[in-house]
């Protein structure tokens, strides 16, 4: 086997065996723009699927904003398959509709894909935060990246912490971490004391049933903290992910690119980044992230002084 080579592939390479990992060879490929998945199916994948059933060319077409209403209602991926299934279903619906003579639309619309696709499964757009303890963080998962909402609030109680949303121990390592480093700085935040001695506090990350974790929604869960013991909002359309220590840094973090492509299809502007993290940011093609604004930061008070409402 000395001249024999394995390729492997892996949507999430920390469930590889770290033996094995320390024997292969890493190409990391990140996950594909709206823009770039759009192309891959008008020119290969419609008519892949045209031809598999027995369809002619014209027999219907897919404008750019039908396959981005189809990428971003009926798929969550990093690649193309769920895709090409949803065409692959939108073309079992023509042919149905040819073989029992029935009229269609063969320029099929958005408002088409209910009745053809039913209902899409997933949100992309950013949380409202219309009240405080609410913030927009970024995720990196086997999917690509995805929006990742934090949201807090208090009651009367002894200073006690409570962590729900299917949580990992990574992240709720992260939420102790920020309440002890919104104690202990507390005159500098100019919070009263008595806020942690008066209220159990809560935070939930919705979507329970998906497992999340990791240590990059630091300053996402420290900022809804903030937020809500100093009664201000968040910036909208405002997203961030940064690791953070009890000291008050931020540290860098992974998968920005996927974070990034995200924030995009969520129609965020703003993005509160590690500072270490800027050399990624540099390498992304600049059209991907037109119009977006991005901060760069290395301690926790320059999050709370950018992120917050005045």
């Amino acid at each position: 086997l000395s001249k024999i080579l394995f390729i492997a592939t892996a949507n999430n390479i920390n469930n590889i065996q770290p033996a094995l990992l320390d024997r292969m060879e890493l190409i990391n490929i990140s996950g594909y723009s709206l823009e770039e998945k759009v192309q891959i199916a008008k020119k290969y994948l419609i008519k892949k699927q045209k031809i598999n059933h027995g369809l002619g060319m014209n027999s219907f077409e897919l404008d750019n904003k039908v396959i981005e209403a189809i990428i971003k209602s009926y798929t969550r991926e990093s690649g193309v398959r769920l895709l090409e299934k949803k065409i692959s279903k939108i073309s079992r619906w023509v042919a149905k509709s040819i073989v029992k003579n029935e009229d269609y639309n063969s320029h099929i619309q958005i408002s088409d894909l209910n009745n053809i696709l039913g209902v899409g499964s997933y949100q992309t757009t950013a949380e409202k935060n219309d009240i405080s303890g609410v913030v927009n963080g970024l995720a990196w998962t086997q999917y690509g990246g995805e929006i990742l909402f934090v949201e807090s609030t208090m009651s009367k109680g002894k200073g006690n912490l409570s962590i729900t949303g299917n949580l990992g121990k990574v992240m709720k390592e992260s939420a102790t971490i920020s309440l002890e480093y919104l104690k202990s700085n507390s005159r500098l935040l100019g919070i009263e004391n008595q806020v942690f001695l008066e209220n159990n506090f809560h935070i939930h990350v919705p979507e329970g049933a998906t497992p999340k974790d990791g240590p990059s929604a630091g300053i996402t869960i420290l900022c809804s903290l903030v937020s809500l013991v100093k009664n201000k909002k968040v910036k909208s359309k405002l997203a961030m992910s940064g690791e953070i220590t009890l000291r008050g840094k931020v540290l860098p973090v992974g998968g920005i690119k996927e974070k990034i492509l995200a924030a995009k299809r969520a129609n965020i502007k703003e993005i509160v980044l590690p500072l270490s993290n800027k050399k990624n940011v540099d390498e992304i093609e600049k059209k991907y992230i037109k119009g977006l604004r991005f901060k760069y930061v290395e301690k926790m008070i320059e999050v709370i002084n950018f992120s917050l409402e005045k």
